[in-house]
């Protein structure tokens, strides 16, 4: 989500994520921003890496056609040898929405679902039309590849308990005790569904350094990305919201969340700076 990003920084940046010790390498989407888009980009991202997971967090099914993009993710899933994992949200902006002609009305957990349940029959082999082939190609992973549903909430995370495999959260404040309960709350859900213990992963905005730059660079960030928000509210949110300091607590703020059960946390930059992923490899080797 930084500006100015060209095909060099973003293979830079597969293959540093790649070399490890990262378990995985995620991205979103947004319409009306100048992101890369996610698609193509995953695309990109199974030719450019060969052991990494590569996650979306998050598509937003209801800006796509659902059985056109049960064919990309399976492409995806078949070019990158089942290396892939769908993080799935309903998205936070009628502009996204508008800006792919979608109807801002479908933005619901229920639309969501109806749209999982057309690609898990895609992926399975179904016709979905009265074509003479199905649908393909079939993805590696059987069934499809795993789905997480973008959360912050129980009642979202409740809701997804039938389609989801986990969970692709995100924390603004690194309150892990609040993690903990929306963990809690996944956990029994899915134990009602009678489904396996849910992947129980969440995120937040990063920039690691020693002073006040860290900080500040969090707070350029969110200024640009969060622009649909009014500027006093996002300068208000800033000193607060991600995390910023020095390698000694990252360890630490991770090693917090490590110990409520979290399998994953995906660290989101606020700067193309390479040598950020770098400082952190650094970090994250303990975790191993």
């Amino acid at each position: 989500m930084e500006p100015d990003l060209d095909a060099a920084t973003l293979k830079a940046w597969a293959h540093l994520v790649d070399s490890g010790p990262f378990s995985s390498l995620c991205w979103g989407e947004r319409m009306a921003f100048d992101n890369p888009e996610s698609l193509t980009l995953l695309g990109a991202m199974a030719a450019w890496t060969g052991r990494v997971q590569l996650v979306t967090t998050v598509l937003i099914p209801q800006l796509h056609d659902p059985v056109m993009l049960a064919k990309a993710l399976a492409t995806a899933d078949m070019l990158s040898g089942g290396r892939l994992t769908v993080g799935l949200g309903v998205g936070g902006r009628h502009e996204d929405y508008r800006a792919a002609g979608a109807d801002p009305a479908t933005q619901t957990m229920r639309e969501m679902a109806e749209r999982v349940a057309v690609m898990r029959r895609v992926w399975s082999g179904e016709k979905v039309t009265e074509s003479t082939l199905p649908v393909g190609p079939p993805p590696v992973q059987a069934g499809g590849p795993k789905l997480l549903v973008g959360t912050m909430g129980p009642k979202t995370t409740r809701h997804a308990a039938g389609w989801a495999d986990g969970l692709a959260g995100t924390t603004l404040d690194l309150d892990a005790g609040k993690q903990s309960e929306l963990f809690d709350v996944a956990r029994e859900a899915w134990q009602q569904a009678g489904k396996m213990a849910p992947h129980l992963a969440t995120s937040f905005w990063f920039a690691i350094g020693d002073g006040d730059e860290p900080r500040a660079q969090v707070h350029r960030h969110l200024q640009r990305y969060m622009n649909w928000i009014p500027a006093e509210i996002v300068d208000a949110m800033a000193p607060t919201t991600g995390w910023a300091g020095t390698a000694e607590q990252l360890h630490a703020v991770l090693k917090r969340f490590a110990d409520i059960g979290t399998d994953e946390v995906h660290l989101i930059p606020t700067s193309s700076d390479i040598d950020q992923v770098r400082q952190v490899a650094d970090v994250v080797r303990d975790f191993d």
